[in-house]
């Protein structure tokens, strides 16, 4: 094996594992202990941070260093980052974009045949919805997500959905990128109470105050708490409904913003097939049943009462429309 083939292949092996003794590197690449001495040096020569630790239990580690080095990559990993890559380009947070074209160029450029085909077909096949109307500041992101590690305060100029601008002091536990947009989850101290707050409506880039003691979140699964925050508690109706369908089937009809969708733990007496409770909110009722028409599947509404009853007064209207009796109940 040439010389410069044998870096390559050290330089893999110190990609894929976090720590390497000089005698299993030598094993694996069939070559003596001085021979990956001299390879770990030349590998430093060109930037590569590698670090050493002597004794019994030491080894060889690839650490950080002040410059990204070259990396290297397998099929599927080359793969992965050219779609991500190519995800990114569209984002909602700004400034990304170009990055991402200018990465993805290069990366393209170098992929074997066979895997430029494979993305060529992938990346033709999707098309991605339009994103946030407001793109987000990606130092925002860095400032919050550097909060959360250090348990600190974070003071921001926020505005509300009416356009009322507010200073908020918050506590911040967690971002979650919805797809479109992106949101923290966040300990309210002017309110004393759990908030999740709209990235791109922060106006102002959010400043470190002190430290503050973790709480228990309100919610194991962040995800899920945002999806119920956005798709719930803003409205005037919190509609439960079930389907005749199982949560997988319906999955591809009701995104995450529409609603929270589970397996039905009490079906229907003698029901056959998979049933879904789906749980969402909306501001009119009117609306809400001509798309929950729109998914054509057999569906029982379980509350609330008044969602009911503007439920029991349409199908009054359309049985006088069609020329049917109504009901007496």
């Amino acid at each position: 094996m040439s010389s410069t083939a044998r870096l390559l292949q050290l330089l893999s092996l110190l990609q894929i594992r976090r720590e390497w003794t000089g005698a299993a590197l030598a094993e694996r690449m069939g070559v003596t202990d001085r021979t990956v001495r001299r390879d770990i040096d030349k590998l430093r020569e060109l930037g590569y941070p590698i670090r050493a630790t002597a004794g019994v239990a030491g080894g060889y580690q690839l650490g950080p260093g002040a410059q990204l080095p070259p990396l290297l990559l397998d099929n599927d990993e080359a793969l992965a980052v050219a779609l991500g890559l190519a995800a990114v380009a569209a984002s909602p947070v700004a400034g990304v974009a170009e990055g991402s074209v200018r990465a993805l160029t290069k990366l393209e450029q170098v992929l074997p045949a066979r895997l430029r085909t494979r993305f060529t077909s992938l990346k033709a096949a999707v098309t991605r919805l339009g994103g946030a109307a407001d793109a987000v500041d990606p130092s925002y992101l860095t400032e919050i997500s550097a909060a959360i590690s250090s348990k600190r305060q974070l003071s921001f100029e926020y505005e509300r959905a009416d356009g009322q601008r507010i200073r908020r002091l918050v506590e911040p536990y967690q971002l979650v990128d919805a797809g479109q947009r992106w949101y923290l989850v966040a300990w309210d101290t002017a309110r004393s109470d759990w908030r999740t707050f709209r990235v791109d409506r922060i106006r102002t880039k959010p400043s470190e105050r002190t430290r503050y003691t973790p709480r228990t979140l309100p919610a194991a699964d962040a995800a899920a708490y945002v999806q119920e925050a956005i798709t719930r508690s803003p409205y005037r109706y919190d509609v439960t409904v079930r389907l005749r369908a199982s949560p997988a089937t319906l999955a591809g009809r009701v995104g995450p913003t529409a609603g929270q969708l589970e397996v039905d733990p009490e079906p229907p007496d003698g029901a056959q097939g998979d049933w879904s409770i789906l749980r969402a909110g909306w501001d009119d009722v009117d609306d809400f049943l001509g798309w929950l028409l729109g998914l054509d599947t057999e569906f029982h509404v379980l509350g609330p009462p008044e969602f009911l009853e503007r439920c029991r007064a349409i199908i009054g209207r359309l049985e006088t429309a069609v020329g049917q009796r109504p009901a007496a109940d």
